[in-house]
């Protein structure tokens, strides 16, 4: 018998009659996520997914799935998931088999304990006897162990299922949420600082697929802030899935603002004629949300009377996952999912070009329409949205893989 995958579902399982296109989704993702690395068989049953790696030798087999776990546990929609030895549906295999599959986990340990599961009833052997009886041969095994029921280094699991028996340990958590896909598309504003990469983790972890939009200033922002971001686009490929990274000039636009308009509104004009392109932008790719890494109160730009000035211009809804979240929160998660120390690379973005030296806290939405209405920025956007330039970020790439 041999080694496979086991991912379980997290909220799927709570799915009603469209659960199967979360799974079919969820099963896409997994698929793409794997496919330039080897080859592997794929079913599901019970809230669960089966992954078996196709190779001809038991060292071949485990370099796949070396190769697959940390790839798998950045796939949301997965709950949890572990590596399992597959037996006979009978204790005897699972006895002979539990012994030498655990010997690289049981010795290295001081507690346990067996957990059974029995999804398949007509198995002869209730949960609690599983437990103690392959409890015992382990106790014998491994010198080293005692039992703890509540508190062990490590729990043994026997599942009991179909068509087959499975033991594992050292189940690892998933990164959860739903399958990236099956919430739609949203555009994300990635301004190269440490809040927007950690709204796209986010959203893409309530199932959207991300595409992100960045606006350079040059000669005021450098050929290196525009790498630093598609580096923040890269570290989050393995968690969005392949990303879009769409580069809008905005040097004009900020020029205008600064010889045309009031210094105080120089900020908030800025976000709202953002927001007017990122509109266009998504409009081109089936976008029905554009997110943004905005936190109440953080600077200026934040206040709810400038969030609602902003929100004014857009037609479509304006997503803004770390809204009520302070910045010690997304920084935990900005260095979890490894975008924190790109993030803080010291080449400014064109949101800090012309930064006014009192900008307005409250403004209130006539004042800043008549201002934005003073000048017309019509054909500046139209050429904005012109000499935008794409470029593809695909998961494997970002993975390390080969091109």
């Amino acid at each position: 018998m041999q080694e496979i995958i086991l991912l379980k579902y997290g909220e799927l399982a709570l799915k009603g009659m469209n659960r199967n296109s979360f799974e079919d989704m969820l099963l896409r993702n997994i698929r793409h996520r794997l496919k330039h690395i080897g080859s592997y068989a794929y079913a599901k049953a019970q809230s669960t997914i089966y992954i078996t790696p196709c190779a001809d030798t038991e060292e071949a087999c485990a370099a796949l799935l070396d190769a697959a776990m940390p790839r798998l546990h950045k796939v949301f929609g997965i709950a949890a998931l572990c590596r399992a030895r597959v037996c006979e549906k009978n204790f005897a295999d699972i006895a002979k088999q539990a012994v030498p599959y655990l010997q690289e986990v049981l010795p290295y340990v001081k507690t346990f304990k067996v957990e059974a599961k029995r999804a398949d009833k007509a198995f002869p052997m209730k949960s609690p006897q599983i437990c103690t009886e392959l409890g015992g041969i382990l106790l014998e095994a491994f010198p080293n162990l005692t039992v703890d029921v509540h508190e062990p280094d490590i729990t043994v699991t026997v599942e009991i299922r179909d068509t087959n028996a499975y033991i594992h340990a050292a189940k690892l958590k998933g990164a959860g949420g739903l399958p990236v896909g099956t919430a739609g598309n949203g555009l994300l504003l990635l301004s190269g600082g440490i809040d927007s990469p950690v709204a796209a983790w986010m959203m893409a972890k309530r199932g959207l697929r991300i595409t992100a939009c960045h606006f350079e200033s040059p000669p005021y922002t450098s050929e290196r802030a525009r790498m630093k971001v598609e580096k923040l686009v890269e570290k989050l490929a393995p968690w969005c899935g392949s990303m879009a990274f769409y580069c809008v000039p905005f040097t004009e636009i900020q020029e205008v603002l600064r010889r045309e308009c009031p210094e105080e509104y120089f900020t908030i004009l800025m976000r709202r004629l953002m927001m007017e392109i990122a509109q266009r932008i998504a409009a081109q790719n089936d976008c029905y949300a554009i997110i943004t890494g905005e936190s109440l109160g953080q600077v200026a730009s934040q206040t709810l009377q400038a969030i609602n000035c902003t929100d004014a211009v857009s037609k479509i809804p304006v997503l803004r996952p770390l809204i009520g979240m302070d910045k010690t929160e997304i920084v935990d998660i900005a260095r979890r999912i490894d975008t924190y120390e790109t993030s803080i690379l010291p080449y400014e973005d064109c949101c800090t070009v012309f930064t006014p030296r009192h900008p307005k806290l409250r403004p209130r939405l006539e004042e800043v329409e008549a201002v934005q209405s003073a000048v017309d920025f019509s054909a500046l956007i139209d050429e904005a949205v012109k000499n935008t330039t794409k470029k593809i970020f695909a998961q494997r790439v970002a993975e390390g893989d080969e091109a």
